[in-house]
C-alpha cells in the first residue's frame, strides 16, 4: 500500500501542475476560433482545452488517434483504478467537444457505440517529403551513414580507384553516374519507439529463420536490417541483437537526423511494421510514411489494419515470426533481378496516387467546419 500511495499521489500532483501550466499558457494566447487537440495524450489536456474554450467561446476539436487509457493499460492492466479513471475521463470530456476526428472507421464506430461521440474519419496521410529517393541522393545518404555504421560500408575493395562505393551503390567519378552494386544486400527497414506495443523478438526470430535458409543453400540476398528510433526498450533489444551471430544479416539501430529518415524510407526495399494497436482501432503512422515513399510493407495483424494495408496488393499481413519469415523468403527470392511480388506492390503504390496530408485535410475537415458555422 505504501509503495502505491506515494506514486499515486505524485501522479495526481503532476497532473494538477500540468493542468495549471497548460491553462495559463492557453489563456495567454490570442482568442482562437477553434482549439484542435490530439488525443492521446488527453490527461489533463482535454479538460484544460475545454475550459479554455469556455473562456474564449471557441470550438473544441478532438483528433482521436487512440485512447490514452488503453496505452496506460499496457503497463497497469485494464482493471487498474488509474486506467478506469482515465477511461471515464476520456469518455466524459470527449462528449463535451464540438467536433471529433478519428483515424479509422473502426474507431469512428467505437466512439459512437461506446461513447456516444460522433466523429469523422480523417486518415493519416504522409507529408509531401515522404517520396521515393533518387539514386544519387540514395548514394549520398549511404556514404553519410557508412561513416558511422558498418552495414553501409562496401563489402569488397573497389577494383577502380575512381569509384566511390557503399554496400548498395557505386559512383563512377569519370562520368558521375551512380549505379546499384551487383550482388548488393536487400535493405529492410523498421521504425519504432521501442515500447511494449511492439514485440521486436518477432522480427529477430524471422531473421534467424531467414539466415538458416541461406546457410542451407537458398538463393536469397544478404540483408541489411535498419531499425530506427529511440525509446525505453532499445537497450533490451540491442542486448538480444548482440547475441545473434549472423553471417548474412547485419542489423543496425541508428538514430537518424529528421531529414534523413524519409530519404532512407525512400531508398529501402521493404518495410516491416510490428506496431500492435493498444486499442485495436488506430493505424501505424510509420506505414503511412512508408506508403508515401512507395515502400511495400509486411505488417503484423490487428483488427483494423486492413483499412491501410491491403494484403497481397500493397504489402503483406503476418501473425507471427514464422509467417514473417516465409514472407521475407518469398519476397526476396531472386533479388534483385527477379521482378516478383515486391515489384508489383511498389507498382500498385505508385499507381494509387494517394492523397497527401494537406489535401486530405482540405477535403475532409474544411467542409465539416464550413457546414457547422
Amino acid at each position: 500500500c505504501f509503495a502505491v500511495g506515494p506514486k499515486l499521489f505524485q501522479y495526481v500532483i503532476k497532473v494538477i501542475v500540468q493542468a495549471i501550466q497548460l491553462l495559463y499558457a492557453m489563456l495567454k494566447i490570442d482568442q482562437p476560433s477553434y482549439i484542435l487537440l490530439q488525443n492521446p495524450p488527453g490527461l489533463p489536456s482535454i479538460a484544460v482545452a475545454w475550459v479554455a474554450c469556455l473562456f474564449w467561446r471557441s470550438k473544441l476539436i478532438i483528433d482521436w488517434h487512440n485512447y490514452g487509457y488503453t496505452i496506460m493499460s499496457l503497463n497497469h492492466g485494464r482493471n487498474h483504478p488509474l486506467v478506469q479513471v482515465a477511461k471515464w475521463y476520456e469518455k466524459l470530456f470527449g462528449r463535451l467537444s464540438d467536433y471529433n476526428l478519428c483515424v479509422t472507421n473502426a474507431m469512428k464506430e467505437d466512439l459512437w457505440v461506446n461513447c456516444n461521440i460522433k466523429a469523422v474519419t480523417l486518415y493519416d496521410k504522409p507529408a509531401s517529403y515522404f517520396k521515393e529517393t533518387p539514386l544519387e541522393l540514395q548514394h549520398h545518404l549511404y556514404m553519410k551513414l557508412a561513416k558511422d555504421y558498418e552495414p553501409f560500408k562496401p563489402r569488397t575493395e573497389s577494383v577502380s580507384l575512381n569509384a566511390e562505393r557503399t554496400a548498395f551503390t557505386e559512383l563512377d567519378e569519370k562520368n558521375g553516374h551512380v549505379i546499384k552494386t551487383r550482388g548488393r544486400p536487400a535493405l529492410l527497414i523498421s521504425s519504432t519507439s521501442w515500447t511494449e506495443d511492439e514485440d521486436f523478438s518477432v522480427l529477430l526470430k524471422a531473421l534467424e529463420d531467414y539466415e538458416q535458409c541461406i546457410n542451407e543453400g537458398a538463393k536469397l540476398p544478404s540483408l541489411v536490417c535498419v531499425i530506427t528510433g529511440k525509446g525505453p526498450l532499445k537497450d533490451y533489444y540491442n542486448g538480444l541483437i548482440n547475441k545473434l551471430h549472423f553471417k548474412h544479416i547485419q542489423i543496425c539501430t541508428p538514430w537518424l537526423e529528421a531529414e534523413d529518415y524519409p530519404l532512407l524510407l525512400g531508398s529501402a526495399d521493404l518495410g516491416v511494421c510490428l506496431h500492435k494497436s493498444s486499442s485495436g482501432l488506430d493505424l501505424p503512422m510509420k506505414v503511412v510514411d512508408m506508403f508515401g515513399c512507395c515502400l511495400p510493407v509486411c505488417a503484423i495483424y490487428f483488427e483494423c489494419l486492413h483499412e491501410l494495408v491491403k494484403h497481397d496488393e500493397n504489402g503483406l499481413i503476418f501473425r507471427d515470426s514464422n509467417e514473417l519469415a516465409e514472407q521475407l523468403k518469398m519476397l526476396f527470392l531472386g533479388f534483385p533481378t527477379l521482378e516478383g511480388k515486391l515489384h508489383n506492390f511498389r507498382k500498385n503504390l505508385r499507381a494509387s496516387k494517394q492523397l497527401r496530408w494537406d489535401e486530405s485535410w482540405d477535403q475532409t475537415v474544411l467542409p465539416l467546419l464550413g457546414q457547422n458555422k
